[in-house]
């Protein structure tokens, strides 16, 4: 069979994934949906590409590779910034339109995206609460569980650095990966000395940085986009919506590459 455009992207098998489940007075799905379906989709299409990419970085981290590494992360910032631009699109939907087919979502809610959860736990924001969002058992708390116990993207840049011959402490090299994010003020000293003496090194860093900082931005457009559109409601599925998204703001994933800003 020869390979079409449409046949190797598979269009039409993509096309037919938005089945929207809203149904108006007269019996016709409620505008707005599609677009929600769409978004979201897209979101999830992000996630995997982001986690693929991330995944990338990890290794090429341990394989001493910064070239490949950073090439990497620039990429990852950059779709970074496409996420972010989808949440303009998304703001389209008024209020009176999201609340017109909210009901039909039922249980369902952001907060079970497996993917997610997946790119949040490689990045280092591991925590165990989320697991409640889906069901013990099920294909997707599997998936979410077995990233739980995987090394995160800074525990490859620690073991990146230490592969250089720097003397990162050993006590960050041996931690419970399973533990969230915490400043190590003995790797702070070291990342003082990179950021002075070895520029391949420091691009690392601050590509490190730029992921951080890219990821608050993406979860503050989240939140306003949120309150925007439900306000302070309960969100769908029951999820505890904007006040818990809130909270999750300004909690930085890569701590010691902060804290040293006050002492360069």
């Amino acid at each position: 069979m020869q390979v079409t455009y449409g046949s190797y992207l598979k269009v039409p098998e993509l096309l037919a994934l938005q089945v929207p489940v809203s149904k108006d007075s007269a019996g016709i799905p409620e505008h707005d949906e599609t677009l929600f379906i769409i978004i979201h989709q897209v979101y999830e299409l992000w996630f995997k590409q982001q986690l693929h990419e991330g995944r990338f970085v990890a290794r090429s981290l341990l394989a001493g590779d910064a070239v490949q590494a950073s090439s990497t992360l620039k990429r990852m910032l950059t779709i970074l910034k496409t996420m972010v631009q989808q949440i303009d699109v998304l703001e389209t939907m008024t209020p009176v339109s999201f609340l017109s087919f909210r009901s039909f979502l039922a249980n369902s809610s952001g907060f079970q995206s497996a993917q997610f959860r997946e790119f949040e736990f490689l990045l280092g924001n591991k925590n165990p609460r989320v697991l409640a969002h889906n069901v013990e058992g099920t294909p997707e708390h599997r998936i979410i569980l077995e990233q739980f116990a995987v090394p995160t993207l800074y525990d490859a840049f620690a073991k990146f650095l230490a592969k250089l011959g720097h003397a990162v402490p050993r006590e960050l090299l041996e931690r419970d990966v399973t533990q969230l994010p915490q400043e190590w003020p003995a790797m702070q000293d070291l990342l003082l000395t990179l950021y002075h003496h070895h520029p391949a090194e420091r691009q690392v860093c601050e590509l490190l940085v730029d992921l951080d900082e890219g990821i608050q931005e993406w979860r503050y457009r989240h939140v306003k986009m949120v309150e925007r559109t439900i306000g302070f409601k309960q969100g769908t599925g029951g999820s505890p919506g904007a006040a818990y998204l809130r909270s999750t703001l300004f909690n930085p994933l890569f701590p010691d590459l902060w804290a040293i800003r006050t002492r360069l």
